[in-house]
């Protein structure tokens, strides 16, 4: 098991669940793995590991701590607030409180996806390889574990054992092979209250040996066992058990997934508002370039259930992100579905991460603090094609979401920043974007809007100063509106026009000296100095970001 810092690893299982009381050796300190206490068994050597004191009061943890320190321990978890919190700084033992609410099986499976143990990056599949192997040596025939839509999760490798063409099609496609005989035989194992013996489907299949796995009612897959005429006599409870053993594996693998996929979640919500450990982020997500895109309903005002609308357009995001990326970086906050893009890489273990099939390195990798993107990147090209691909994604997930809704979406997709650290002024260009975008513009990056979301951004700056709302704008307009002119109007047409009065009456519609005659009021009747560049810069600012 791979290390993880005691700061990167109380941020990623939670300040509320896990505190760390003391650290000797700084929060800084590596965490390499995690064991729960037998009061029965003695401590092994374990350098860097956490213990979970189960069964020990947080007050009488003295003795387990000077026992983890021998053992070359990291720390020691106890629960509650007091502890031999000296004792642990005399002896260079890191001490961490468990809350009283959290069980400490709970507590073990977060701390193991936090540090990446295969349970939570692979959802167990190690685990039941191992029991494949185990089931197919004690009954005597080639095993496979399934789930309940006949995907192949595990399969045994003991040699020399005969197999037909359905099993090596089944793993080849790490499907089962479609057919109304296989739909058959299925429905009777998953309906049989335990193994049951099923003839060959065809003249050139074996026969099989299979068994439901359940937990209480609910059906969690199958185990599958080739007959080729040598099981062994107690085969059938020996499968029984080995079903037993499969349905805790896929349970774990089960909360496992739900503990990681809630820790990924809060990870990517405090990347968004900037608050996130980067070494925390890199370990779980990676390196490299990143954007946000945000998705919105087109029109929320007018559906009935908003929320549960919203909820659905998220599982639609985090389906594709799935399909695209490996594994889903994707949150709802608010009325707004946020997705974090790895870039350039198509599969996560290149840039984003999403460790799936492989563990992370030693040490968690730091987030860059480069100020461009990366190399990968740097040639405008390479931009581009990356900006097309994030695009047309994001085009494909508006019109799939659009029509699984029946509602209009519209997505905007923030900056390419060079790493994690830049999340957040990604996700404030993609809200941005969103502010601008309408049923002719669905989807947007915010290199595509640039002159507009400037503004924009301008507008806000400038509204929230007292002193940058003042100046000859607001004469400008009460003139209009006490006087019945069009200076306002006039003065934008002249802007527009590059200050080519000619142009400026032709999109107005009137004779050029009209349009002089109104410039000529304007310096006459408010004061305005149009020969003064800064003055023209400052009100043409005004007039288009303020007064619209």
């Amino acid at each position: 098991m791979d290390g993880l810092t005691l700061r990167a690893l109380t941020d990623a299982v939670g300040g509320t669940a896990l505190r760390l009381r003391t650290a000797p050796a700084g929060p800084a300190t590596p965490v390499t793995g995690v064991l729960l206490h037998d009061p029965h068994a003695p401590l092994p050597y374990a350098p860097g590991a956490l213990l979970l004191a189960v069964g020990v009061r947080a007050a009488e943890a003295g003795p387990l701590v000077r026992a983890a320190a021998k053992a070359g321990m990291t720390g020691v978890v106890v629960r509650g607030p007091d502890g031999p919190v000296d004792e642990a700084e005399s002896l260079g033992v890191a001490l961490l409180t468990l809350g009283e609410d959290v069980p400490w099986h709970q507590a073990h499976l977060m701390v193991a996806s936090a540090l990446g143990a295969p349970s939570a990056q692979d959802g167990g599949r190690a685990d039941l390889f191992a029991l494949a192997d185990a089931i197919a040596t004690a009954t005597g025939g080639a095993t496979a574990v399934e789930d309940p839509h006949q995907r192949i999760l595990a399969y045994s490798t003991v040699p020399g054992q005969p197999v037909d063409e359905d099993r090596r099609q089944g793993i080849l496609g790490l499907h089962v092979p479609d057919g109304v005989a296989n739909a058959d035989q299925i429905r009777l194992v998953q309906a049989a209250p335990g193994p049951l013996r099923l003839p060959p489907l065809t003249a050139a299949d074996l026969p099989r040996l299979a068994v439901a796995v359940r937990a209480g009612g609910e059906t969690l897959g199958s185990i599958w066992v080739v007959d080729g005429g040598a099981l062994a006599p107690d085969a059938e409870r020996s499968l029984a058990q080995g079903a037993s053993t499969a349905a805790l594996l896929l349970l774990r693998a089960r909360v496992a997934r739900g503990l990681a996929h809630d820790q990924d979640t809060a990870l990517v919500r405090r990347l968004l508002e900037g608050a996130a450990d980067l070494t925390t982020a890199a370990y779980r997500f990676g390196g490299g370039a990143v954007r946000v895109a945000a998705f919105v309903l087109g029109s929320a005002a007018s559906v009935p259930d908003a929320e549960r609308t919203r909820l659905r357009l998220l599982d639609v995001v985090r389906l594709q992100c799935e399909a695209r990326y490996g594994r889903p970086a994707c949150v709802l906050l608010g009325t707004v579905v946020y997705a974090l893009l790895p870039a350039p890489g198509e599969r996560p273990g290149e840039q984003l991460g999403m460790r799936s099939g492989r563990q992370p390195g030693p040490s968690a990798p730091s987030a860059p603090s480069a100020p461009s993107v990366p190399s990968a990147l740097s040639a405008p090209s390479e931009r581009e094609a990356v900006d097309r691909r994030h695009r047309r994604w994001a085009e494909d997930i508006v019109r799939s979401a659009g029509r699984a809704l029946r509602v209009p979406v519209r997505a905007g997709l923030g900056e390419l920043v060079p790493d994690l650290g830049g999340v957040a002024d990604s996700r404030a260009d993609a809200d941005l974007v969103l502010r601008l975008l309408d049923d002719s513009l669905p989807v947007a990056t915010v290199d595509e809007v640039r002159p507009r979301a400037t503004l924009l951004r301008l507008s806000d700056v400038m509204r929230e100063r007292r002193e940058w709302r003042a100046g000859a704008w607001r004469l400008v307009l009460a003139a209009d509106a006490d006087h019945g002119t069009d200076y306002a109007r006039t003065l934008m047409a002249w802007f527009d026009a590059g200050c080519d009065v000619t142009r400026a009456a032709r999109a107005l519609s009137v004779h050029p000296n009209t349009c002089r005659y109104r410039l000529k009021q304007v310096g006459r009747q408010l004061g305005i100095d149009l020969a003064d560049p800064d003055e023209r810069l400052v009100l043409w600012l005004q007039l288009r970001v303020l007064a619209g």
